[in-house]
């Protein structure tokens, strides 16, 4: 549901000489973020960075247009 989630701190990581991160191993475990996985990076000047599985992004769009998976199959793309 929109807006029920509960906020965790799972460290900090820093970026190194070639702009790369590591994300906590605890993180990854609670995520379920594996190695060769592709993450989505969304964020503004404000609120800063969001790093997800892009399959959220995909749920919440799905939520908000009111669609499942059986729509998905019966979509014409434009």
């Amino acid at each position: 549901m929109l807006g029920m989630s509960k906020n965790r701190v799972f460290g900090t990581a820093k970026v190194g000489d070639r702009g790369q991160i590591v994300i906590p191993q605890e993180a990854r475990r609670f995520f379920g973020i594996s190695p060769g996985d592709t993450l989505l990076i969304l964020g503004n000047e404000v609120s800063g960075l969001v790093v997800t599985k892009p399959q959220v992004l995909s749920d919440l769009a799905d939520e908000i247009l009111g669609t499942t998976e059986e729509d998905h199959g019966n979509c014409d793309h434009v």
